[in-house]
C-alpha cells in the first residue's frame, strides 16, 4: 500500500479534492461584547454563500449560510443574537440611569426630601457613575420633575412614573444575574429608609421596581423587610 493510502490518508485526499467553500458577504459592522474576547470589540455581520469545490475551484451552489457576527479581534463567528447582549459601555449607562430613575422616583414618593435621604440617594447615584451628583442637584431635579408633570409629593406610584421606571429597567433586567437585580431594589429601599419607615407611597414606587426587575412579588416583601433590619 502506498504511503498515505490507509483509511485516513484515503479520507485525507478525497478532502483535497472535494470540498466546501463560503464566500461571505459583509452586511454592516458595528461594536459588541464578544464572548469570546470578554470584552467590547468591532464585528462585521456576514452572510455568506456555499459551494462544492473540485480542486479547490468552486464548481456547485450549496446553499446560503448565516447571517452571522464575526469578531474582528478573535476571528470566531457567532449567531446574530449575540448583539442582543449589551456592550459593556452601553450597559454601565443602562445601570447607571437605572439607579437614577430609581432614586428619583423614591425621593418623589418620599415627600419633602430630607437631607439624610438626599445624602444616600446621591451616594448611590455616584457608585452607579455619575461622579459629580450632588445632593443639592438630586433635591432640584425632583422639584423641578414635580413643577412640570403637576405630581405631588408622596402620592402613590402613578401611570406616568410607572411608565419611566419600566423605561429605564425593563431593559436592563435580563442582564443583570439575580442579585444585581436586588441590589437595585435594596437601594431603593435605602433611599426610603433613610428618614423614617417606608411611607405607603415608597412601598407602591418600590413594588413597581421589583417588578420591572422581574423580582416576584414575595421577593420585594422579603426584600424589603430585610432591609430595614440592622446588618
Amino acid at each position: 500500500m502506498l504511503p498515505g493510502w490507509g483509511r485516513n490518508g484515503r479520507a485525507v485526499q478525497i478532502s483535497r479534492i472535494l470540498g466546501t467553500r463560503t464566500a461571505w458577504t459583509t452586511m454592516g459592522d458595528g461594536e459588541f461584547f464578544c464572548p469570546g474576547c470578554g470584552g467590547d470589540r468591532n464585528y462585521q455581520r456576514l452572510t455568506g454563500r456555499r459551494r462544492f469545490t473540485l480542486l479547490g475551484v468552486p464548481v456547485l451552489p450549496r446553499g446560503d449560510t448565516g447571517p452571522v457576527v464575526e469578531c474582528a479581534a478573535c476571528g470566531r463567528h457567532y449567531g446574530a443574537d449575540v448583539l442582543d447582549h449589551p456592550t459593556t459601555t452601553r450597559f454601565s449607562a443602562m445601570l447607571r440611569d437605572a439607579v437614577h430613575t430609581v432614586a428619583l422616583a423614591v425621593l418623589a414618593a418620599g415627600g419633602a426630601c430630607s437631607r439624610t435621604s438626599l445624602e444616600t440617594a446621591a451616594t448611590a447615584v455616584r457608585s452607579a457613575g455619575f461622579d459629580d451628583c450632588t445632593e443639592d442637584q438630586l433635591g432640584a431635579l425632583v422639584e423641578a420633575l414635580a413643577a412640570d408633570t403637576g405630581r405631588i409629593f408622596g402620592e402613590p406610584c402613578g401611570a406616568g412614573l410607572a411608565i419611566e421606571l419600566h423605561e429605564a429597567l425593563d431593559p436592563l433586567a435580563p442582564h443583570l444575574a439575580a442579585t444585581g437585580r436586588e441590589s437595585i431594589l435594596l437601594q431603593g429601599a435605602r433611599i426610603a429608609l433613610a428618614d423614617g419607615l417606608y411611607t405607603p407611597a415608597e412601598r407602591d414606587v418600590l413594588a413597581t421596581v421589583g417588578a420591572a426587575l422581574t423580582i416576584c412579588a414575595d421577593d420585594v416583601t422579603r426584600l424589603l423587610a430585610a432591609a430595614r433590619t440592622p446588618s
